[in-house]
């Protein structure tokens, strides 16, 4: 999904799959591969003596291995070394190893992205990936300053985005029975302090497989397009002046777009499956009872494989919608009310550890290392 939303916002797109399967792992069954940390290697290697390796921007994907995701950041080192100033090679990360308090990738994997995450500009996790890297639980609004103030001032990264909260807008308390989404970003000032903004948009009472992709892709052209329209490409890191309060800055604009666009597209989608699942429910019901057990569980079986295709992200069809999104001030990014007890001052205490300065930088999409230079 990754690769064709870039392609589609005008970014010359260059991939390297970090996973070769048949389909997306929400269907609980699939063939395929995954990339072994030096096939990662010889594929950049290859577009590296070919001299197509003048990118922008890196993004990088799932890596389900601590070897893949050391060979990922060697890439975004080299690529890094490999610019011409200004402006430099961009790194941005989405930091995939897990959700809902579970991992889904090694323990070593957890470390492995800690000694990378120091090189990177941005980095887009979600509030459990968030909790890693920071050492710090997310529970309220005042826990989601003191993770991403760690982040800042622990790893150096002028960009954070926490892409999924429940956060309850009159409690300020992170909880599951909340019916929105927040995401709350912040670009950093010059002393590594937050300055912190959010967005809420509505739950919508689906799952969508392949979201964080989906908004990884369309960030990185947004995001670009809003520095320079500041002037800000030939500044380091693309970080705005101090002066710039948090609901002005670039990373906010392009959030703003981003969500209104992922908005109209999964409302789309959600229709057109409730449509498909009610022809299949039709068809269902004038289907003879199973005869034994085999074939029940062969039928109940088929019911979710049709249902979970049903659910697909109709980026495709929609494209219209990723260029030019409607609705936009709906999505308007507001500041974060940053008070309360746990309030970071002064010395940070978590359990974030420390970064490894020679290590290097990822950058994530599901299943592919993307490197983009939008037209």
């Amino acid at each position: 999904m990754a690769t064709f939303v870039m392609q589609s916002l005008g970014c010359e797109v260059s991939a390297i799959n970090t996973v070769n399967f048949s389909n997306h792992t929400a269907y609980k069954q699939f063939k395929g591969r995954k990339t072994p940390a030096e096939e990662i290697t010889e594929l950049y290697q290859g577009l590296k003596q070919s001299r197509l390796n003048d990118f922008d921007v890196m993004l990088s994907g799932y890596i389900s291995t601590a070897e893949a995701v050391e060979a990922v950041g060697k890439i975004g080192r080299d690529l890094k070394f490999e610019a011409v100033a200004p402006p430099n090679h961009r790194v941005v990360l989405d930091p995939v190893m897990g959700d809902n308090g579970s991992l889904y990738v090694g323990e070593d994997v957890v470390p492995a992205y800690k000694n990378v995450i120091i090189q990177a500009d941005m980095i887009l996790p979600n509030q459990y990936e968030a909790e890693l890297l920071s050492g710090v639980k997310i529970t309220d609004v005042p826990s989601i300053v003191e993770a991403i103030t760690v982040l800042h001032k622990t790893y150096f990264i002028p960009h954070v985005m926490i892409t999924s909260l429940r956060l309850d807008s009159e409690t300020g308390k992170v909880t599951s029975e909340s019916q929105t989404l927040t995401v709350v970003g912040s670009t950093a000032r010059k002393d590594q302090t937050p300055r912190l903004f959010k967005i809420t948009i509505p739950a919508l009472p689906l799952f969508f497989s392949g979201t964080g992709d989906m908004f990884a892709a369309l960030l990185i052209p947004r995001f670009r397009a809003a520095i320079t329209s500041a002037s800000l490409t030939q500044t380091q890191r693309w970080q705005s002046p101090d002066s710039v309060p948090p609901t002005s800055l670039p990373l906010a604009h392009a959030a703003t777009l981003v969500l209104a666009s992922m908005q109209v597209v999964l409302r789309k989608t959600l229709d057109a499956r409730d449509v498909e699942v009610a022809e299949l429910e039709k068809r269902e019901a004038q289907r003879k009872e199973p005869g034994d057990e085999e074939e029940a569980a062969r039928m109940a079986k088929d019911r979710e494989l049709a249902r979970t295709k049903a659910a697909e992200v109709r980026v495709v069809r929609n494209v219209g919608d990723l260029r030019e999104p409607g609705e936009v001030e709906r999505f308007r990014a507001e500041e974060l009310d940053a008070t309360g007890e746990n309030q970071v001052e002064g010395e940070l205490q978590s359990e974030a550890g420390e970064a490894k300065p020679d290590e290097l930088v990822v950058l994530k999409s599901e299943g592919a290392v993307h490197a983009t230079s939008p037209e």
